[in-house]
């Protein structure tokens, strides 16, 4: 039953590569190219305002590792082919023959928009739509079924938040955060020094 409803949200919304194909070239900008955005983004809020968002970017890349190390042991236990190996689809993106289920690009993309927003709200809104859009863009191109990316989703969003409360409920956590500024700190002092 939820395997039926999955295929038939896929169906409809791949479909709309045909019907809607003004929008192709920026489903596959998205599903091929935006996940930069956030590697950008989380450079950026490192070196910007530095006090404030460093240890914002500091849970982000733990949560990252998280959420991206549960979806390799779903992948080891749970293998679901992706959409355009097992059915005819509308295929934009070339993709390999690998796990369809979770989507890694998804995870990755909520996982860091999550931790966005649990510290900067406004930021954060903007971060989870450019996301969303990703989300949507792996369904549209044939590389993804719809549960694929909810999985993503949900995976990556509650990484975001168990890291949070880990580190704002354990000191051992905190101080992990703190010990990783405090490093990439002395590291930047050294190379400033020397030149």
């Amino acid at each position: 039953m939820l395997s039926n409803l999955d295929y038939t949200m896929f169906q409809w919304i791949n479909h709309l590569a045909v019907s809607e194909r003004v929008f192709n070239p920026l489903m596959v900008l998205l599903a091929e190219k935006a996940e930069y955005l956030f590697m950008v983004g989380i450079l950026f809020y490192w070196f910007f305002q530095k006090a404030k968002n460093r240890r914002m970017v500091v849970e982000a890349c733990f949560s990252a590792c998280l959420a991206l190390g549960i979806n390799v042991l779903i992948g080891m236990f749970f293998y679901r082919d992706r959409p355009f190996v097992s059915h005819h689809v509308h295929w934009l993106i070339h993709h390999a023959r690998n796990a369809s289920f979770p989507s890694d690009h998804t995870a990755a993309a909520f996982v860091i928009a999550a931790s966005i927003w649990i510290w900067r709200k406004r930021d954060g809104w903007i971060w989870l739509l450019l996301a969303s859009g990703i989300s949507l863009s792996r369904v549209w191109t044939g590389v993804h079924y719809p549960l694929d990316v909810i999985g993503g989703m949900v995976i990556g969003v509650g990484s975001a938040f168990l890291v949070h409360y880990l580190f704002a409920r354990f000191s051992i956590f905190n101080k992990l955060g703190e010990f990783v500024i405090g490093l990439y700190d002395r590291a930047e002092n050294i190379v400033l020094r020397r030149s």
